[in-house]
C-alpha cells in the first residue's frame, strides 16, 4: 500500500507476481469504481466473528490468510469489508473514529494517513505493542504507527523500497548499458546524475522520453529526503526546506529539458504511454511492476528490468489498527499482528507483490525466488530487499498527501505543459497553502 502523489484523489495499481499469481496491491487498488464484500463463506455458528475494514485489495483472501488462521483458530469467523479507493475509505473512516461508531474490529489505515490518525485520533485505538512484536518490523515502520507517549497503535502491512524500471531494449538503442548493476552504477549515489544519465537518453532517443511522468521523478527524490514537508517538531516546512525545493528544481529543470513525459501518473493517458512504449525508465517500488504488467502488451514482457535507485526511499505502505470500541479487541489485536508477521508478509510478496516491512521475511523462498513477468529472470525480491535496508527514517506529516500532491499536480506537471519552473512552483505553494488553510 502506497502513499503517492494523487492517493488522495485516486489510487490505481495492480501487483503481479507472474509465476505466483496475479492481485491488487493491498491499499492502494483503484479502477473507477468502488465495491465491496465478504470472506469466509457461512457465518459459522457460535463462532467468534472478526471484521475488517480495507481499502482497495489486501491479499489477506487472495492468499488464503484468513483460511490458514480460520483452520488454526476453529473458533474464528473472519470477514472483510472493502472500499476500493482510499479516498472514500479515509474520510468515512475519520467520521467513524471521531463518533467512535460504526467501525470494524480492525481498519486498514493507509501511510499518508498514519501521522494524521497518530495525532488526533490515537486514544480511540488499541495499543498494539503486546501483540505485534516491535522487533520483527524496521524501526522506521513501528515509529510511524507509534504516538509521542509510546502507544503503537498500528502494525506495519508493506512497504515500497524506491528502484528503477527501465526498459533494456530502449536503453540499447540509446547506446546505454542494459545489465541492472551497470545502469545502477551511472547513477548510483545522486539524483542529478540519474537526470544526466536521461540527458544521454535523451540526445539518442526517437520518440521516446526517458521518464514517464514529472510526478514519478519529484516523488523518488522526495521519498529518500529525511526531511520533506514536516520538521520533527511537527511544523510545516515544505516552503523553506531546501531539499524540496531543489527537487521540485530539479524535476522542473529535466522536465523542461524534455526528459519526461507531459502525463499525469495515474491517468488513462499515462497508461496509454506504457502500453505504446513511450518512455525508458521509471520510478518503482515493487508494486509498480504489477501496475506495468497490467497496463502493457504482451510483446513488452520480458524487456525490462530493475536497477537500484540513485538514492534508497520508501514510496507506500499501511497499517492494521484495532479500534477500541470492537467488540472483539483482544481477538482482533491478536489477528492483526498474525496477518503482518513476517511469514505472512513473505507469503503476501508471493501472491500480491506487497513487499514486507518485516526484514526476517527478506530471506523467505517466497522473496528471493520472486518473478514478475515484465522482467524476466531479474531477482526483483532481493534487489528490492537491498533498496529497503538503506530507506531514510522519515519524518512523516498529517498533511503530507496534501502537499505532495500540491507540488506535483499543481507544479511540476505545468512545467511540461509550458508553464517556468517558477511560475509552477508559485502556483504549487499558493494551491498547497489554501488547502492546507481548510
Amino acid at each position: 500500500m502506497r502513499a503517492r502523489t494523487r492517493t488522495a484523489r485516486r489510487v490505481v495499481v495492480l501487483a503481479t507476481i507472474a509465476s505466483l499469481g496475479t492481485g491488487l496491491l493491498a491499499g492502494c487498488a483503484d479502477d473507477g469504481k468502488d465495491s465491496s464484500g465478504s470472506s469466509s463463506e457461512g457465518g459459522g455458528k457460535g463462532k467468534t466473528k472478526i471484521t475488517l475494514g480495507l481499502f482497495g485489495t489486501a491479499g489477506f483472501e487472495e492468499s488464503g490468510l484468513y483460511k490458514e488462521y480460520e483452520k488454526l483458530h476453529p473458533d474464528i469467523d473472519i470477514q472483510q469489508t472493502v472500499v476500493e479507493r482510499n479516498e472514500n475509505y479515509y474520510p468515512a473512516l475519520v467520521n467513524h473514529l471521531t463518533t467512535n461508531s460504526g467501525l470494524q474490529d480492525i481498519q486498514m489505515v493507509e501511510v499518508g494517513n498514519i501521522a494524521e490518525i497518530v495525532e488526533t485520533q490515537a486514544t480511540k485505538l488499541l495499543d498494539l505493542s503486546k501483540y505485534g512484536k516491535e522487533s520483527d518490523y524496521l524501526d522506521w515502520k513501528w515509529k510511524q504507527a507509534t504516538t509521542k507517549d509510546g502507544q503503537t497503535i498500528g502494525v506495519g502491512t508493506d512497504i515500497g523500497p524506491m528502484a528503477i524500471c527501465y526498459r533494456t531494449d530502449l536503453f540499447k538503442a540509446a547506446g546505454l548499458p542494459t545489465d541492472r548493476e551497470e545502469v545502477g552504477k551511472l547513477w548510483a549515489g545522486s539524483w542529478d546524475k540519474f537526470v544526466d544519465v536521461g540527458k544521454q537518453y535523451q540526445a539518442k532517443a526517437k520518440g521516446t522520453t526517458f521518464l514517464d511522468s514529472p510526478g514519478g521523478l519529484l516523488q523518488a527524490i522526495l521519498s529518500s529526503e529525511t526531511e520533506r514537508f514536516y520538521d520533527s517538531a511537527g511544523e510545516v516546512i515544505y516552503k523553506t526546506n531546501p531539499a524540496v525545493k531543489a527537487a521540485f528544481d530539479l524535476t522542473a529543470q529535466a522536465a523542461e529539458d524534455g526528459l519526461i513525459g507531459n502525463q499525469t501518473q495515474f491517468q488513462p493517458a499515462w497508461d496509454t504511454t506504457i502500453a505504446n512504449s513511450k518512455f525508458a525508465a521509471m520510478s518503482c517500488p515493487p508494486w509498480m511492476l504489477g501496475y506495468i504488467k497490467g497496463k502493457s502488451k504482451p510483446e513488452a514482457a520480458g524487456k525490462w528490468d530493475v536497477a537500484q535507485s540513485p538514492v534508497s526511499g520508501n514510496w507506500g505502505g499501511s497499517f492494521l489498527t484495532v479500534p477500541k470500541s470492537g467488540k472483539n479487541t483482544e481477538e482482533a489485536a491478536k489477528l492483526a499482528a498474525w496477518l503482518t508477521a513476517p511469514e505472512q508478509q513473505a507469503k503476501l510478496f508471493g501472491v500480491q507483490g506487497s513487499f514486507p516491512s518485516t526484514p526476517a521475511a527478506y530471506d523467505s523462498t517466497e522473496v528471493t525466488t520472486a518473478k514478475n513477468d515484465m522482467t524476466g529472470a531479474a531477482p526483483i525480491g532481493t534487489i528490492f530487499a537491498e533498496a529497503a535496508k538503506n530507506i531514510p527514517v522519515q519524518t512523516i506529516g498529517p498533511k503530507d498527501q496534501i502537499i505532495q500532491q500540491g507540488l506535483t499536480d499543481n507544479g511540476v506537471v505545468l512545467v511540461t505543459q509550458g508553464k517556468s519552473p517558477e511560475e509552477a512552483w508559485k502556483n504549487a505553494v499558493k494551491t498547497i497553502d489554501n488547502n492546507l488553510e481548510k
